[in-house]
């Protein structure tokens, strides 16, 4: 038989050496970061209101083109609401004039419900109608026409407002919520103390009532202590106060003004 050549390689089945888990976890180490930030967390979306067809058309194209997913296309903004209702979108890009609910009050709406941030697309940009998109809750507006580097920049910006404004609602609902249960528990507390300074003053009136029963009584410490127990369960009459009207009893009068002078 003829010896192996040095330069022969024996066959090796790829499977034996790494397994499929092992290879896709090589395969993701290769992978650049910035792609597999992108593939976790995912594009953003958004929602499109415009009543203009061929406006709405070149707007998702726009968007998609920059990486944004479109989730929604509406015509009026009833659909706007229906649709931001049901996708909850990363943000809305709203347009001002648009049949059946103009987009100031279906903005109003979404902003009323935190769903998501709006941007604005208006033609105008007259001082009233900006006060009555920022009194809608709108994080921000273009005006049209509009170019990518001016509406996409405008959109992260609603975004990071709308994620800024959420963690600060959300720091004084914790806030909040710390000072509830704060307040509940010194209210606790305090029962608690006040039940505690009940029962000392109870204890020290039956032992003052034990001893006067004593005293006065020929009872002895634990004939006295049993008579007040008994006598308080029976007549459903609390310690305390039988040891009050013990005390008022057999007590040492107090001394008049007479006697005084």
């Amino acid at each position: 038989m003829a010896a192996r050549k040095k330069s022969e390689e024996p066959s090796i089945n790829v499977d034996e050496v790494l397994t499929d888990e092992e290879l896709k976890a090589v395969a993701d180490e290769s992978e650049p970061a910035e792609r597999k930030a992108v593939a976790e967390d995912g594009p953003r979306t958004v929602v499109v209101a415009e009543d203009e067809a061929v406006n709405r058309m070149d707007l998702v194209a726009m968007l998609e083109d920059n990486g944004y997913e479109v989730v929604g296309q509406a015509a009026n903004g009833e659909e706007a609401v229906e649709l931001t209702r049901k996708y909850r979108p990363d943000v809305v890009c709203m347009d001002v004039k648009m049949p059946r609910m103009d987009g100031i009050a279906a903005a109003g709406i979404i902003c009323d419900e935190n769903i998501a941030p709006v941007v604005m697309l208006t033609a105008f940009s007259q001082t009233d109608l900006v006060k009555k998109a920022t009194g809608a809750g709108v994080m921000a507006y273009v005006t049209k026409p509009y170019e990518e580097s001016e509406l996409l920049p405008t959109l992260e910006v609603a975004m990071g407002r709308f994620a800024e404004i959420n963690d600060l609602l959300d720091n004084v609902e914790r806030s909040e919520r710390k000072l509830k249960e704060a307040t509940d528990q010194l209210k606790e507390t305090e029962e608690k103390l006040k039940k505690a300074e009940d029962t000392l003053e109870e204890r020290k009136l039956v032992d003052r009532a034990k001893g006067l029963l004593m005293d006065k009584a020929d009872f002895s410490e634990q004939g006295a202590f049993r008579w007040i127990q008994k006598t308080s369960m029976d007549q459903r009459i609390p310690k305390k106060r039988l040891a009050q009207a013990i005390i008022a009893k057999y007590g040492d009068p107090k001394p008049s003004d007479s006697g005084e002078r």
